[in-house]
């Protein structure tokens, strides 16, 4: 009966943390780690304390690296392993614990930047990149030589996009090449000169010019990928990147090439199915899935703004990295809202899925604001700050006076009309604000009280003055899921 619904209780103690992934030989530890580099980042500040951020699949190599660092530098390193939230963000709540003055972030990053100042270091790593495979793969899918292309690439493909456009600018001379948007030293650029900022990556466009008229072409990712495992960020450039402009993925290995505008379609129909389940819903929980990314707190006020706006109860959930299990602790919300980075916010799912629909900040107020454009001609917003007042993305709310908000609206899933926003008038005398109780008591309906009312156990009936006092008895020994009276299973 135990294991029908339940773990036993020694699972919890044999559980591994994670797989630590495949060991670095220590004879490239320098070149793989870029060992050289971040000791001089670390001389240059004159730090003592130094945190090293590891992602679970590179937590095998972190002791030899913090022994070499700690030998070639003098200073003291800390490993944080283990995030609350994602691994690709940088873990200043960690590194203020350690008491360090600077961190150094190795593996995939986000590259969101940090809520509190830190001198911080990303080593994204340098997978091997077939360049005479890719430089081919390139010309069979672009054969117009004027047509302009952009070159992407994941993280640790981006030191070998430079040799790749080498090889191809003199047939290709309207091609662009991106590159990380690692943090900048203060002064290196000008207003004028500021590369375009989108996607994690910093692209030079040329005075006149605008992304969207620019094909892509991705180095990364594995043949073996599917939708469902699909790299948080590839998910983010198909959502994000022009509808009309092609979208080629090219593995850097082998040098074959995939389009992805089939992909990218069924993730954008997925993301439409999403606001629709926004629209419909009344009570939506807006999970924490961050709390070192700048801008966290204006973002969470923002969602509960718009909530409010569109007359459905918010309530704001701190529960770490979300999983199914800890969803299901909250049956009442309708839809989940994850505020966290980008590469967060579209991560795989775990396999199960959740029970209720994890939608990203955009989505939200696509659903909730109706000055927002229509689906389609609206750009997906993978980072929240682009939905703040300040940035050249950001859509106010209009007028609680506006017609927007008496536009009539069909649910696309149930078919039926939905109900103006809580807060507008209505003629139906059905809509009221205040139900009867059988007892004649008034309370205020709430999306919350109509689901307990639902629900064929409610807690415990009181009964004052019904049942009788007796005396204290002892009761069961041992822990709910093996009491002591209940013998071994």
């Amino acid at each position: 009966m135990e294991s029908a619904f339940s773990s036993p209780a020694e699972a919890a103690l044999q559980r591994e943390a994670g797989a630590a992934g495949v060991l670095t030989p220590l004879v490239d530890l320098d070149c793989v780690y870029e060992l050289e580099r971040v000791a001089g980042f670390v001389r240059d500040l004159g730090c003592q304390r130094v945190a090293l951020q590891f992602p679970d699949q590179l937590l095998g190599d972190a002791g030899p690296v913090a022994a070499r660092l700690e030998e070639t530098t003098g200073s003291k390193m800390f490993i944080l392993g283990d995030t609350a939230y994602g691994s690709c963000c940088v873990d200043v709540l960690g590194a203020e614990q350690a008491g360090a003055q600077a961190l150094v972030h190795f593996g995939p990053a986000c590259l969101s930047p940090p809520a509190r100042p830190l001198p911080v270091a990303f080593v994204l790593g340098q997978r091997f990149v077939h360049l005479e495979l890719c430089a081919k793969a390139f010309e069979a899918q672009n054969p117009d030589p004027k047509a302009p292309v952009v070159l992407l690439s994941e993280p640790a493909c981006a030191h070998a996009l430079e040799a790749l456009a080498t090889l191809l600018r003199p047939r290709y001379p309207d091609l662009l090449v991106s590159s990380p948007a690692l943090p900048l030293p203060v002064g290196s650029c000008s207003p004028e000169s500021e590369p375009l900022e989108r996607f994690g990556r910093r692209f030079p466009l040329a005075p006149g010019r605008c992304l969207e008229e620019y094909a892509a072409f991705y180095v990364g990712g594995s043949e073996a990928s599917t939708d469902l495992d699909l790299d948080p960020d590839l998910s983010r450039l198909l959502l994000g990147w022009a509808p009309g402009q092609p979208f080629f993925t090219c593995c850097p290995d082998t040098g074959r090439t995939q389009d992805e505008g089939v992909r990218a379609g069924r993730l954008r129909a997925r993301r439409h199915y999403l606001v629709e389940r926004a629209r419909d819903a009344r009570v939506v929980g807006l999970l924490a899935g961050t709390l070192g990314v700048a801008q966290h707190r204006e973002a969470l006020a923002h969602l509960r703004n718009l909530a409010q706006a569109a007359g459905k109860r918010s309530y704001v959930l701190a529960l770490g990295r979300p999983t199914p299990p800890k969803l299901a602790n909250f049956p009442e919300m309708d839809i989940f809202v994850l505020l966290a980075c980008p590469l967060g916010a579209l991560a795989p799912q775990p396999s199960g899925g959740f029970f209720r629909p994890v939608l990203a900040p955009c989505e939200l107020e696509a659903a909730c604001n109706p000055a927002w454009p229509p689906l389609g001609l609206a750009p997906h917003l993978t980072h929240y700050s682009d939905l703040l007042p300040g940035s050249p993305f950001h859509v106010p709310l209009p007028s609680p006076d506006s017609e927007l908000w008496d536009t009539p609206d069909v649910s696309l899933i149930t078919g039926e009309l939905r109900p103006p926003p809580a807060w507008k008038p209505s003629n139906d005398p059905g809509c009221l604000a205040l139900t009867s109780r059988p007892q004649l008591e008034l309370a205020e309906s709430s999306p919350a009280a109509s689901f307990l009312s639902s629900r064929s156990w409610q807690g415990l009936q009181p009964r004052l003055g019904q049942t009788l006092a007796t005396g204290a008895v002892s009761g069961r020994r041992g822990i709910a899921i093996a009491y002591d009276d209940e013998g071994g299973s």
